[in-house]
């Protein structure tokens, strides 16, 4: 989706977020498919001129319907993870801090015990379970503190960069 990101910056947010269905229904528009048959377009990255063209409409056909609506995407995501975090302490649920102590021992268990060579980090069981657990304690850790857009953004502009003549003569 990278591709996407950098053509239509407001659709691939919107599709990221709680109004995908949006950025759906505007990208189904543009590229004349219906809207089971976007994500499948969106995944193949197989778009010829004509469809970049179409998906760039696209975009500004969103900002302009976001503008219209008054909707600002990054607040929108930022109110989302805020109603989860609210709607655990309305209902006094205590499942999602279990879930995640489960998986921060689970996750810094294994971790420990490769450390101390008590498991065989040759099991590929064992590394799938590790790589699943350090995804999900990731979602846990934007859960409960949260996950700036901003810092988002910062991530994908360094991965678009280009290293410095410093840098490169470094390596």
């Amino acid at each position: 989706m990278n591709w996407l990101l950098q053509i239509a910056p407001t659709v691939a947010s919107a599709l990221g977020g709680p109004l995908a269905g949006l950025a759906v229904t505007v990208l189904s528009k543009a590229l004349n498919v219906a809207p089971h048959e976007v994500n499948d377009i969106i995944q193949s990255n197989k778009l010829n001129a004509d469809q970049i063209a179409q998906v760039k409409l696209a975009e500004l056909e969103l900002q302009r319907q976001a503008q219209e609506l008054g909707l600002d995407f990054a607040k929108i995501e930022v109110a989302d993870s805020v109603s989860a975090r609210n709607m655990e302490m309305a209902t006094k649920s205590n499942i999602p801090a279990i879930l995640a102590a489960i998986t921060t021992i689970g996750f810094f268990g294994i971790l420990i015990l490769l450390f101390f060579n008590k498991v065989d980090p040759s099991n590929n069981a064992l590394m799938i379970m590790l790589g699943s657990l350090g995804t999900a304690w990731t979602g846990v850790i934007s859960f409960y503190f949260g996950s700036s857009h901003g810092s988002q953004i910062k991530d994908q502009m360094l991965y678009h960069s280009t290293p410095t003549k410093q840098a490169q003569s470094e390596e």
